[in-house]
């Protein structure tokens, strides 16, 4: 399970942020977004070398955060759970088989992919250029 999708299911729970600019927050998790951008109620922020600071709601962009302090009472077991459905075997195939696995379509064979069909180079086989010169 990613980290992200694991403090997505830690809302409501009070914790400590540290960015990389070296404040401090702690807070109550009210949500956090995949790219871990994470919104905070209830917090107390102390800026690196400054005084602490009393805030209703503050929001976080996840690049700027260094980690998280999670509390001890947290339960691990059964938060880590990974309860995303997870495609059948028989249906992950079926899938691969008709876009031609991770690249998507295209590509093999006469005709397919880039370029379309024609020969050799992508300009009916000249090349690169304005399409001028000697026809052979």
């Amino acid at each position: 399970m990613k980290l992200v999708r694991f403090l997505m299911k830690c809302t409501n729970e009070t914790v400590t942020v540290e960015l990389k600019t070296g404040t401090i927050i702690n807070g109550t998790i009210a949500s956090v977004s995949p790219n871990m951008n994470t919104n905070l109620r209830t917090v107390k922020m102390t800026p690196k070398g400054g005084s602490l600071i009393a805030l209703d709601h503050i929001s976080i962009r996840g690049s700027e955060i260094r980690y998280f302090i999670l509390p001890d009472s947290l339960p691990l077991d059964t938060l880590l759970i990974d309860d995303a459905p997870k495609p059948k075997n028989k249906a992950r195939k079926e899938q691969e088989r008709t876009t031609g696995g991770r690249g998507g379509g295209g590509g093999g064979g006469m005709g397919g992919g880039r370029g379309g069909g024609r020969g050799g180079r992508g300009r009916g086989g000249r090349g690169r250029g304005r399409g001028g010169g000697r026809g052979y």
